[in-house]
């Protein structure tokens, strides 16, 4: 499990900045040349390298080599298990809105009286009223 861990979060660090996710949108739809990618992107080669090589780490991108010209292509699986860990927070408490109360009637099932939830709103126009 911990290899599993070091591994999201390696691809949530690369995902973590805005040209590393242009760049895998990017090569989601074609696979591209780097110096492409850098004109594209209007980074210098050396950013864009830097970029890559966090992408590469995470297991992002694979380099494909043709005469002088390096290519990249995206590789879906580490995105395929980013989305699988994303989805076990799927609502199953129902809304964000009614979360805490759903929590609530879980651990205590029409045992007692629930606890009120509280919107930000009601708090808002309570401390007009004061």
């Amino acid at each position: 499990m911990a290899g599993d861990d070091d591994a999201l979060d390696q691809v949530l660090e690369a995902v973590a900045n805005p040209h590393r996710r242009d760049i895998v949108r990017i090569l989601g739809l074609q696979p591209c040349a780097i110096h492409q990618l850098a004109q594209m992107r209007a980074l210098s080669l050396p950013a864009i390298h830097k970029h890559l090589k966090v992408l590469q780490r995470a297991g992002l991108i694979a380099r494909h080599k043709k005469g002088r010209t390096t290519y990249l292509t995206l590789n879906r699986r580490p995105l395929a298990q980013l989305q699988e860990w994303v989805g076990q927070f799927h609502p199953y408490w129902g809304a964000d809105g009614a979360t805490h109360e759903n929590y609530f009637g879980y651990l205590a099932p029409e045992t007692g009286p629930r606890p009120a939830v509280i919107e930000r709103q009601d708090v808002n126009e309570r401390q007009k009223e004061n």
